[in-house]
């Protein structure tokens, strides 16, 4: 059986950017990508701690060093600069191999989306 588990997650990040004409995605600096081990495309579920929204899509690379958080697309709708996001992405595994398996969680700089 495969149950669906998380496995990164971008605790508390600050909204740089929205801009609402682009064809959709999140950017996300090429520092906090690595650190929390989220590829390219790779489908994410982003919540909004200021006003609950919750919403899926994909990653696209920002700059890497700059702290760019930045919602795309129709995305650009559901933030404002200066929100609070946790980022999370999650995968598929063998329930057993589930029971010890540790997510990659990250907690950046909230002020400046840095690694502390």
């Amino acid at each position: 059986m495969l149950i669906e588990v998380l496995k990164s997650k971008i605790h508390r990040v600050s909204v740089t950017e929205a801009n609402l004409n682009y064809i959709g995605s999140i950017a996300i600096d090429e520092d906090l990508m690595d650190a929390a081990n989220i590829i390219e495309n790779e489908k994410v579920q982003v919540l909004n701690l200021n006003n609950g929204e919750r919403l899926e899509t994909y990653v696209i690379k920002g700059k890497r060093g700059s702290g760019e958080i930045c919602l795309n697309g129709a995305a650009a709708r559901k933030v404002i600069i200066g929100d609070i996001l946790l980022i999370m992405s999650y995968c598929s595994m063998d329930f057993e191999e589930a029971k010890s398996f540790r997510p990659v969680i990250i907690f950046p700089d909230t002020r400046t989306n840095k690694l502390i």
